[in-house]
């Protein structure tokens, strides 16, 4: 597909270029009206991916299609899709700049760092004009852009981490979890395998007491529990489940008497929760000082070693990171300065006038949270500029001289913040955003429009049919009525009818007949 092929079917519509295909980007390319609007989507990853149930598929509760709805779709054949990276922004001139990513293998698995990140600034402009003039850049023209590039894994710097860690982003980060988990049991099976290696092969390591870690450790007690102590009863007394967390408690997005509840139900189910521990390092092979006992173990046989703070040195056969997110380098780095102010959209909200010639001469960055590094957006969800801020006096804050909005692009998601109120990092949050503005921009009412969120609550999945549920200003639930509730909003959260019905079909499969563990 060709921009002279987009421009020629644009028409007298206006063209909305959305960036990513994650909760926010996906579900604003399905609402937009095509008869108003050319929708185009910009991602590397050529499909959305429904995270509250990805979990699920790491274990074999779920398939991993199931959890997949693709960018293009024949029922919608109206948007138009681009697999690449969104490289720069022309505010003014309103281009984009896209780098290619068909063949990028990185695309299905979780990004923890810049792609350029081990290139010098030097390096990094001359293999993208090199790109370039291979024909592995491209510009598009936009009436709106809208950024929901998302996060990337936060790893803190952690040692090791990038390399060794497993991540539950994508399907490519499950599917290799999956993998692992089932190579653990087999390795541990063999019977060269010795007591120490079985053991260490079979200590599963989970790092971050988020929902996203706790749910994940659930889903593998219940492989466990279900399905691996009848397949493989012999290695049941060796298998460990490990969370690690630097808080002093975990899920501590929920009420004290339901974080305890959490807590009894992951003792049962046999998950060590040990909080207030700082991971150092994280690296491939035995702990310091291991004496083999089975001679040389092949690649696929080693371990990994985990170190932390309080306790030192111990053996892992996995180790799954959850500890949160960091903001994406497009937005750190070409969402940072504007290089020319954008007139034909952008409206200035300092009480006095400038002349065009005053603005031009301004510098203009885009305006950002100073802790995350996140958008900062207006109540419309539209993207502001600022002048550069004075050096604070005598400890107060100083304010720029100018203030603008640009009133043709937006942000959406985790790499957005609202100005007027913060919002947590949710697949729910940015739903709403989605569908708001969708709605907004069909009606074409923006102006007298302004979004508002509303707390749906939080729910996470405690393993054994078990669950917790807490709305905001109403008491929570916990148990199975829970684990019937979280499962029934998130099926009815599900894109697709044919994800609404395989989801379901998978679930009864399962319990009737176990996980499937076939290794491929």
């Amino acid at each position: 597909m060709s921009t002279a092929y987009l421009d020629e079917q644009k028409g007298d519509r206006e063209r909305v270029v959305i960036l990513g295909s994650g909760w926010a980007g996906f579900i604003l390319s399905r609402q937009l009206s095509p008869k108003k609007y050319q929708t185009v989507v910009v991602s590397p990853r050529s499909y959305f991916v429904f995270t509250p149930l990805l979990n699920g598929t790491a274990v074999g509760t779920l398939e991993f299609r199931t959890v997949l709805e693709p960018v293009r779709d024949r029922r919608k054949p109206h948007i138009q899709y681009m697999q690449g990276w969104a490289d720069d922004v022309d505010f003014a001139n309103k281009t984009l700049k896209i780098e290619e990513s068909v063949v990028d293998d990185g695309q299905s698995r979780a990004m923890v760092g810049d792609r350029y990140a081990k290139h010098s600034e030097a390096e990094e402009k001359e293999e993208k004009s090199a790109k370039h003039s291979h024909g592995k850049m491209w510009d598009i023209n936009y009436d709106k852009l809208v950024v929901s590039v998302g996060c990337y894994s936060q790893t803190f710097g952690t040692k090791g981490v990038k390399e060794h860690a497993f991540f539950v982003k994508d399907v490519g980060d499950t599917r290799r979890i999956r993998r692992r988990i089932l190579d653990c049991f087999e390795i541990a099976a063999l019977p060269t395998t010795s007591l120490k290696v079985k053991k260490m092969l079979l200590h599963f390591a989970i790092v971050g007491g988020g929902p996203t870690g706790m749910e994940f450790s659930a889903e593998l007690a219940d492989l466990v529990n279900d399905d691996m102590a009848k397949i493989y009863p012999e290695l049941k007394e060796h298998v460990k489940l490990s969370v690690y967390d630097v808080a002093p408690n975990v899920l501590s997005m929920f009420d004290k008497s339901l974080g305890e509840y959490a807590m009894q139900t992951f003792r049962r189910e046999g998950i060590a929760i040990k909080t207030e521990h700082h991971v150092e390092e994280l690296r491939e092979g035995m702990p310091t000082g291991y004496d083999s006992e089975t001679g040389d173990l092949s690649d696929s046989q080693t371990c990994y070693t985990l170190k932390t703070k309080e306790e030192g040195e111990v053996g892992v056969g996995l180790c799954v990171w959850s500890t949160g997110n960091m903001m994406n380098p497009f937005v750190a780095k070409a969402l940072q300065k504007v290089r020319q102010f954008p007139h034909s959209s952008a409206e200035i909200l300092s009480d006095h006038e400038k002349s065009t010639g005053d603005l031009e001469a301004e510098q203009w960055l885009i305006k950002k949270d100073g802790k995350t590094g996140a958008l900062v957006v207006d109540d419309h969800l539209r993207v502001q500029l600022h002048t550069p801020i004075p050096e604070s006096k005598d400890g107060e804050e100083q304010e720029p001289k100018l203030k603008a909005v640009m009133n043709d692009v937006f942000a959406l998601g985790d790499n957005a913040m609202l100005e007027t109120a913060t919002l947590p990092a949710t697949a729910q949050t940015a739903n709403q955003q989605a569908l708001w503005l969708g709605k907004r921009l069909n009606k074409g009412d923006l102006e007298t429009e302004t979004f508002t969120f509303k707390n749906m609550g939080v729910m996470t999945y405690l393993g054994d049919s078990k669950g917790l549920v807490q709305t905001e200003g109403h008491s929570g639930i916990s148990g199975r009525s829970a684990w019937l509730v979280w499962r029934g909003a998130y099926l009815t959260m599900s894109v697709s009818w044919k994800n609404k019905i395989l989801i379901p079909i998978y679930w009864v499969l399962n319990w009737a007949f176990g996980r499937d563990i076939s290794r491929f």
